[in-house]
């Protein structure tokens, strides 16, 4: 499970990746974006989606938001909980609690410039980072779903209402499977890849839930190079 990611391009960087998508004008609602070399659960995160008209449900083009990190959990691990915090990595999608989620209007993409997975070290369980290989100006994404919600998050803020985002998971390949051999997250690395699973119906969009290439992704170690 992908519990910690980073992000540390800049405002721009992101502008570029949304226009690559040739999906209309780019709305940024982001406001000043810092860089983000530490993003854990619950952590306020960008992501893009499609905006799109009312009544015809036609594309208006990608927007630039910030989302809290954490889907809604489903109700059987809510039972005697008061308090939602939230899933983060989302694999199994043909549960009925993820289905309601997987058409267009609810996908997005998660941007990133590094991930990491817990590892059992003999000082302890550390996290041990990974960040794609071939390195481009505009950074690489998570395949991500995210909806609006009203819950309680924390005890201390009450009821709040929210955008909320995940993203999905998949077998690891062959650079994350010796370190984490249970998941990784599903990487989306060019503009046809996430055009696709912003606009395409489920039965293509399923596709893109695989593991990156082996040899794509290098190890940074557990310092990390975020």
């Amino acid at each position: 499970m992908c519990n910690l990611y980073a992000l540390t391009k800049g405002q721009q960087a992101l502008r570029e990746l949304a226009r690559a998508l040739e999906l209309g004008p780019v709305h940024d609602d982001l406001g000043n974006l810092p860089s983000l070399p530490a993003l854990y659960p619950d952590s306020e995160a960008p992501i893009i989606g499609i905006g799109r008209q009312a009544g015809d449900g036609q594309v208006s083009g990608p927007i630039l938001k910030r989302a809290r990190w954490g889907m809604p959990s489903p109700a059987f691990a809510l039972e005697g909980k008061s308090v939602d915090r939230g899933i983060t990595n989302i694999r199994n999608t043909a549960s009925a609690h993820w289905r309601r989620w997987l058409g267009p209007p609810h996908r997005c993409l998660v941007p990133f410039t590094s991930f990491a997975e817990t590892v059992k070290t003999p000082q302890g369980f550390q996290p041990l980072w990974f960040a794609p290989r071939d390195e481009s100006e505009t950074p690489p994404c998570f395949a991500g779903l995210a909806t609006r919600w009203t819950g309680v998050r924390k005890k201390a803020d009450g009821e709040v209402t929210l955008t909320l985002f995940g993203f999905l998971t998949c077998e690891p390949n062959a650079d994350v499977a010796p370190h984490h051999p249970k998941a990784m997250p599903v990487i989306l690395t060019t503009p046809d890849e996430q055009r696709r699973w912003l606009t395409a119906d489920w039965a293509e969009a399923k596709a893109l839930q695989r593991p990156l290439a082996d040899g794509a992704l290098n190890v940074l170690g557990f310092e990390g190079q975020r």
